[in-house]
């Protein structure tokens, strides 16, 4: 009887072995994980490069280009001055950051098709009302006031606007002054060498919202449908 008993008795298993033994039959959940860990640190790098950037546009708005220091958008981001050089390489390449990625858009909106059966005209106040809305009405407006102020000085700056929104946003609009020309809805066709007066409303609108708007509030809007009665014509009422 103690013959049988000894062999049908089992050595304990060492926690060790049995977590090898574990991770052995089931490497699924090994390399399960991995990808996981992955996208955090993903996640993780990108908020840190997202508060940077919001650091950044509050310290440019509130001290201006050429006075705004790294470690003050650090401080501000609650990161290290270090954590900064990992997203950015300089102060420059952080703004022209802040230029792609609050800006631009807006102006890509302009490279598509307008709607089917829609009028030129309503494609560009369109486009007007939501520039005023989400640029003229928000801190974006801010950089595009500190572009003007400080781009003299700062001319890489300057030509990174210029070729990221401003070469960009006047090609479209050109683009559709053609074809408003095509359809008759444009009657003077020497609008499509200057593109700038299409969009010149939109310009002083950001300009007067900083400099007058407590002395003459600015019915931004009212003035670009007036500006746009100009070119097209007074639109019928019924």
């Amino acid at each position: 009887m103690a013959k049988t008993h000894s062999k049908t008795r089992s050595r304990p298993t060492h926690p060790r072995a049995a977590s090898s033994a574990a991770g052995a039959s089931d490497p699924k959940v090994v390399s399960g994980e991995l990808p996981l860990i992955k996208l955090n640190r993903a996640e993780r790098a990108a908020e840190r490069r997202q508060a940077i950037i919001d650091a950044a546009m509050e310290e440019f708005i509130a001290r201006g280009f050429a006075a705004t220091r790294l470690d003050d958008v650090a401080k501000r981001a609650g990161v290290a001055k270090g954590t900064i050089y990992l997203h950015f390489k300089d102060k420059e390449s952080m703004f022209e950051e802040l230029i792609r990625t609050a800006i631009v858009p807006l102006v890509g909106r302009m490279q598509g098709p307008p709607p089917a059966g829609g009028s030129v005209r309503d494609l560009i106040e369109a486009f007007a009302l939501n520039f005023i809305n989400e640029i003229v009405s928000t801190r974006r407006g801010d950089i595009v006031r500190l572009i003007v102020a400080e781009g003299p000085r700062f001319p890489a700056i300057a030509d990174f606007y210029y070729r990221e929104v401003v070469s960009k946003g006047l090609a479209g609009m050109r683009a559709m002054i053609e074809l408003g020309i095509a359809r008759g809805e444009i009657k003077n066709a020497n609008l499509a060498k200057y593109p700038q007066i299409m969009v010149a409303p939109a310009m002083i609108a950001v300009i007067w919202q900083s400099l007058f708007a407590k002395h003459a509030p600015l019915d931004a809007i009212e003035m670009f449908r007036t500006h746009l009665d100009l070119i097209f014509g007074e639109r019928r009422t019924a």
